[in-house]
């Protein structure tokens, strides 16, 4: 999908859901950029303040590429913030933090992902916003929230601290090995993300019923929490520990075909007995060794890899799958970003965007809109803005200013 492109447009004449929403976002780097982000495919105005001199921190993130302003920008700003516009602010100046007061009742929501104090310490905080604005609804994404006390306030936090923390590591560290650690934070960041982005909604909501918006709190710690339920679960009914680790129960692992991996995931007895029939061992479905989900899981290794793997010599990861799945046997090739750019899938339901480079290399693809809406037009999309791009747009348009006040604020080294 290209980003001037959209996807279903004779779905166009319902508008967006969102539409007429506006978002001031003080944010940066991944959590809250990707929930703004999704806000604003489904319709709403995202205005992002950025530091003026050097933009959010997720601009000096690698790799990295060189925009047509000059200026280098990073991947982890290139993908999270399509569709939005950028003001450049300095909050620690006294200008900048009064024009953000009289920016946020023109607003719906004001959110925020610095570091827990920060925006109380530029009074910028819930209490301070609600007063200038008490509609407007609040929201932070942080390591561990700000509405109640925790022992962790002050600790700085990134996605795979919140990972470790929420038990998402235990279940699949090996004994005696340290907790394999997932740099991308894809679950600690967009796991969040997916929270913040729920919250909003529901306070947005809240309000069309009170007249009144609150404070949406989302902890990292939470949310991974809220990712990894079994673990607690599990313990608190008594069922044994291993449980809750990958592979100690069923058939969940992946194997090796022509041209690959493939993942095959059973649970059920109905399941189990499909898949050795398929492999050329039905006999598998009344052995004692196999007479528990467990025992699938201890023979996996010795029994049932050699044998997966002996039927599935000759076939392509896709062909050993359509013949489980067949059989109503769960399994999908393991994918490589390669892969994914040529899933016929991922083509049709307009999951990678193509965004133009201004340095003229081929085009980045971004992941698009997971939210699909039988009454909305998907796009068309616009690419990540320049630092301070939208700044004399935004001022102009939302508080009315002129050239004259707009120079004056750029003098004073407010705005950039």
């Amino acid at each position: 999908m290209r980003t001037e492109e959209p996807r279903h447009p004779e779905r166009a004449e319902h508008g967006k859901p969102l539409g007429g929403v506006r978002i001031l976002a003080v944010e940066q780097m991944q959590a809250l950029p990707y929930a703004t982000q999704l806000l604003a495919h489904l319709g709403a105005e995202v205005v992002k303040i950025e530091p003026r001199e050097h933009g959010e921190s997720g601009r000096a993130s690698q790799p990295a590429l060189t925009d047509d302003d000059g200026r280098r920008v990073g991947a982890t700003f290139l993908r999270n913030n399509l569709s939005k516009r950028s003001l450049a602010l300095d909050l620690k100046h006294e200008a900048g933090r009064e024009l953000f007061l009289r920016l946020v009742p023109h607003f719906d929501v004001v959110a925020e992902n610095l570091r827990p104090g920060a925006m109380a310490r530029l009074g910028l905080d819930y209490d301070s916003v609600a007063a200038a604005a008490p509609r407007v609804v609040y929201a932070s994404i942080s390591g561990f929230g700000h509405l109640d006390a925790s022992p962790y306030a002050h600790w700085p936090a990134y996605a795979p601290v919140a990972e470790a923390m929420g038990g998402l590591y235990e279940p699949t560290r090996p004994p005696g090995d340290p907790p394999r650690v997932v740099p991308a934070g894809a679950l600690g960041d967009n796991g969040s993300a997916l929270f913040a982005a729920i919250g909003i909604l529901a306070a947005l909501r809240h309000r069309e019923q009170t007249g009144l918006g609150q404070h949406v709190d989302v902890s990292m710690y939470d949310a991974m929490l809220a990712l990894s339920e079994m673990v607690p679960q599990l313990w608190s009914l008594g069922a044994p520990a291993a449980w809750a680790t990958a592979g100690s129960i069923g058939v969940v692992a992946g194997f090796a075909a022509r041209d690959g991996y493939f993942v095959v995931s059973v649970f059920r007895e109905h399941h189990f007995e499909r898949l050795v029939r398929r492999i050329g061992h039905p006999e598998w479905a009344s052995d004692p060794r196999f007479a528990t989900r467990e025992g699938w899981a201890r023979e996996t290794e010795p029994l049932l890899r050699p044998a997966i793997e002996r039927w599935a010599a000759d076939k392509t990861r896709l062909e050993a799958c359509e013949a489980l799945c067949a059989e109503g046997v769960a399994a999908g090739p393991s994918q490589t970003a390669e892969d994914l750019a040529r899933d016929p899938h991922v083509a049709a339901r307009g999951m990678l965007i193509e965004v133009p480079r201004p340095d003229g290399g081929r085009p980045m693809l971004v992941v698009g809109n997971p939210v699909k809406l039988s009454r909305t037009a998907e796009g068309p999309v616009e690419r990540f803005p320049r630092l301070g791009e939208h700044t004399d747009s935004v001022l102009q348009e939302t508080l009315g200013l002129g050239p004259d006040e707009i120079r004056e604020l750029r003098e004073q080294g407010a705005i950039g």
